[in-house]
């Protein structure tokens, strides 16, 4: 089984799933997003704007492949490039982080080890490229209908967010608490050094973003 590893860029976007490619959540602010789903071209906003990333700091993501077949993706970019987190009630980001927006493991390639070996690849990137850590905004209890609370703008929204409970079992600590979106942070040297013990905790992390067909228009 051959495995390897490419940046995201334009060449490769067309490998990611069809529902990433048209989910501009995190890309565009929630007024933009919408206009972009209403007017039926999400997927020219999302390559504008990997577009715009890879020119002024580089590639936004990485994905894997399994024997030429694509099995898993991450994004990333510095805060300053993502719009909806300023959103966040739990913002900004810290500034010596990039910000981890979403990632996925394909079902059928799950139990193989790839979302360690993607995850260490992207940490790997990020080092060399002289980042200190990642950072993510997590769904608390709240923001999963821990509360009772399931309207529509909130669902959509934990659409796309990380659940929290995921991202601290794999090191991630919480550094602005909140009860519907904390904001957490992991160290990259922290990622580099994942064991094979933690392959199980990282596959839900990469299984657990529930992707939108549309852009998300609703704010977190």
């Amino acid at each position: 089984m051959g495995r390897r590893m490419a940046p995201l860029t334009l060449d490769t976007l067309a490998d990611l799933p069809a529902e990433p490619r048209q989910c501009v959540f995190w890309e565009l602010d929630a007024v933009a997003a919408q206009r972009a789903a209403e007017a039926g071209y999400p997927d020219f906003e999302k390559e504008a704007w990997i577009s715009t990333v890879l020119l002024q700091w580089g590639p936004c993501g990485r994905l894997l492949y399994v024997d030429d077949k694509p099995a898993g993706f991450v994004m990333y970019a510095p805060p300053v490039y993502v719009p909806r987190q300023g959103a966040f009630p739990t913002s900004p980001v810290s500034g010596d982080a990039v910000l981890l927006t979403t990632g996925w493991i394909e079902p059928a390639f799950r139990g193989q080890g790839l979302a360690r070996t993607l995850l260490q690849g992207a940490a790997k990137d990020l080092t060399q490229r002289g980042m200190k850590a990642v950072e993510a905004f997590g769904g608390g209890a709240a923001a999963i209908g821990g509360d009772g609370n399931h309207d529509s703008a909130h669902e959509h929204a934990t659409a796309c967010v990380l659940p929290s409970h995921v991202l601290e079992s794999v090191g991630f600590t919480v550094v602005r608490p909140h009860h519907r979106y904390p904001r957490l942070r992991l160290e990259l040297k922290n990622a580099l050094s994942w064991r094979e013990d933690v392959e199980a905790a990282l596959e839900r992390l990469l299984g657990s973003v529930r992707i939108p067909t549309l852009s998300g228009v609703a704010h977190p």
